[in-house]
């Protein structure tokens, strides 16, 4: 079962939990937002319309942060990157914990979108070049369920704080605690090498940055970036929403919610893993079918029919599988797509292409709950999304166990 991480050498190791470390912070100082909305929206006075709105905001400027992200992996390293874009996602999230109204925390929250987008392109590409084919999807996927233990450190965080300090105080040191993922970037600078793969591609001259527009890659650009819109969509649309649903239709308190959200989680965690494993067992398009199909029975569950409270905790695990397990395809099959001279600003442009789009999701949400109950409104956007993840991912070329010196240097 661990084979893969058996096959790796001390240096492929450390690659793959400096990534690993990556994910984790990334998904904890994310995260953060969603727990402190429902407090804005008491304290504030905020609509759910502009908690959406700033829940956009961050992640539309991630889509331009992760663009330019891979583009400056291929020019100046994986590993460079990824500390630098650690520290800037650290540091703006700190910063939010000073913020005094919705305007300004809408400005703090896109600047620290940016690196959290460019962060995703450096740690995705930076792992997928340390591992064999074989073992990609299982590598790759694995680092990507770091993001529910940094979820699952964010909701512990919160039960925590909002228990213990008044909610007026309690959200600033939410995100007082989003400088921590900085230390990370002294243990990741004196462990981590770059990839053999890109040293060698070093001595080439760079791409062009819209190499990855042209004719012989353009498919795979269009494809790869609506299979994200897909994949991201449905997921912004629950987890965005997901602990103010559950406190205002499901009238749960923080620690009832909390205990909800564990369950999501941990699902998410196992999906994470599993989706890893069968990326590599049936292929990552037949993956991609089988999480998005599985997404969309659940989501209809979880926010249309008349179920008890206990039912919806339970029903909470298979949730998480399937909407987080989305994700651990999407590195190995990027990695796999393009050249190593474009793949960081491949990767980074498809990836969060797809982020900049789902990032209308929780708005759009937002309005529309306005008229119809927010899990109605959350339902309708999730399928709209997994049904797109699915016609993308069915045009796709299949591309498991792609050796990356036959896709170009």
């Amino acid at each position: 079962m661990f084979d893969w991480y058996a096959s790796m050498d001390r240096p492929a190791r450390r690659t793959f939990w400096a990534s690993f470390a990556g994910w984790s912070l990334d998904a904890f100082d994310a995260q953060i937002y969603s727990f402190v909305v429902p407090a804005l929206i008491a304290l504030w006075g905020i609509t759910k319309t502009q908690a959406g709105l700033l829940a956009t905001s961050a992640l539309l400027i991630s889509a331009f942060g992760g663009w330019a992200g891979g583009v400056l992996s291929d020019r100046i390293g994986r590993v460079r990157l990824l500390q630098l874009t650690i520290v800037w996602f650290a540091v703006f999230t700190f910063l939010s914990g000073f913020t005094q109204n919705f305007g300004q925390l809408m400005v703090v929250r896109g600047l620290q979108g940016f690196g959290f987008g460019a962060e995703w392109a450096a740690g995705a590409v930076l792992i997928g070049e340390a591992v064999q084919a074989r073992y990609r999807g299982r590598a790759v996927g694995a680092v990507q369920s770091a993001w529910s233990f940094g979820w699952a450190a964010a909701a512990i965080l919160s039960a925590v704080i909002f228990q213990t300090l008044p909610p007026q105080v309690a959200w600033r040191a939410m995100f007082f605690m989003g400088i921590l993922p900085a230390v990370s970037v002294v243990l990741i600078r004196r462990a981590v090498p770059e990839p053999e793969i890109f040293e060698k591609a070093r001595s080439a001259p760079p791409a062009r940055i819209g190499a990855i527009f042209a004719p012989d890659l353009l498919r795979s650009t269009v494809l790869g970036s609506l299979l994200a819109v897909g994949v991201q969509g449905g997921y912004y649309a629950i987890t965005t929403w997901l602990p103010t649903f559950l406190r205002t239709e499901r009238h749960l308190s923080v620690i009832g919610s909390s205990l909800y959200l564990g369950v999501i989680i941990f699902g998410s965690f196992l999906g994470y893993i599993s989706s890893a494993y069968l990326s590599d067992m049936v292929g990552r398009r037949r993956n991609f079918f089988i999480f998005a199909v599985g997404s969309v029975a659940v989501v209809l569950a979880y926010t249309q029919l008349q179920i008890s409270n206990l039912q919806m905790l339970w029903l909470g695990l298979p949730l998480g599988f399937f909407a987080s397990g989305s994700f651990s395809g999407m590195g190995p099959l990027y990695t796999e797509l393009f050249p190593t001279r474009v793949r960081g600003g491949g990767q980074g442009f498809c990836y969060n292409f797809g982020r900049g789009l789902a990032s209308i999701f929780p708005t759009l949400v937002g309005l529309l709950s306005t008229r119809l109950p927010l899990g109605a409104a959350i339902g309708a956007f999730a399928v709209g999304a997994y049904l797109l993840m699915i016609a993308a991912a069915m045009l796709l070329p299949e591309t498991r166990g792609r050796e990356l010196d036959a896709v170009g240097a």
